[in-house]
């Protein structure tokens, strides 16, 4: 657990990022970009680091490299990375967690396209999410908030009354600009990352309760 508990406020509903917050495809995704960068000649130290929490096409057109259609890569990149799935797993605890939930009570909200996230969520073992926001549903993607505001809308709720659950910085600021409340999974985390926000390893020991008033409230059995 985080020195900041968790929010002891109840939540209208619970919006979950993907990779690295409720499975890890850190290995699938550095292959498949880690042979990109070698075929382009950047420096893998520097550049993978980058490539998570946001949109392929916009990790590219970031890098401004001549001659490179962003749009035609990052479709490449996104067909190797479906025919690349081994070593995806769940975060601990995450399937159960997620099956505790009433079902239009919770989104996954990701940068990947559509049919990437279909194939990572099967091969980790999860279900699919009752709502799905994915790169092809919004213009912007993280760190804007659209994708958040949008996941909130198709619940009939806003954002502000949601809770969170985020990996990576990008994906942080996406919340916090959509007025939501972040709670940040670490399972996946090579350095200790200081935030404002609470912060836990994985679900296990997590369970979420429905109150009196509606809402979610978490509850852990962690010390």
């Amino acid at each position: 657990m985080s020195d900041i508990p968790l929010p002891v406020t109840g939540f209208a509903a619970f919006l979950f990022d993907m990779d690295g917050t409720i499975l890890s495809s850190i290995a699938s995704a550095e292959r498949v970009w880690s042979k990109w960068a070698q075929r382009h000649g950047l420096d893998l130290a520097s550049f993978l680091p980058t490539i998570h929490g946001v949109q392929s096409v916009e990790t590219i057109r970031n890098l401004g490299l001549p001659g490179i259609d962003p749009v035609a890569e990052a479709a490449l990149i996104t067909q190797a990375e479906m025919d690349d799935v081994a070593g995806i797993d769940p975060i601990a605890g995450a399937a159960a967690f997620l099956a505790s939930l009433p079902a239009d009570r919770w989104a996954v909200v990701t940068s990947a396209p559509r049919a990437l996230a279909a194939s990572r969520l099967a091969a980790a073992g999860l279900p699919q999410p009752p709502l799905l926001i994915a790169a092809e549903d919004v213009a912007r993607g993280k760190p804007a908030p659209d994708c958040f505001a949008l996941a909130a809308g198709h619940l009939g709720v806003g954002p502000e009354t949601c809770l969170v659950f985020e990996d990576a910085p990008a994906g942080i600021a996406a919340g916090v600009a959509a007025g939501a409340q972040v709670v940040v999974i670490t399972a996946t985390h090579r350095h200790m990352v200081v935030s404002d926000h609470a912060a836990i390893r994985d679900y296990q020991g997590l369970s979420v309760a429905i109150g009196l008033d509606g809402l979610l409230y978490l509850t852990s059995e962690r010390a």
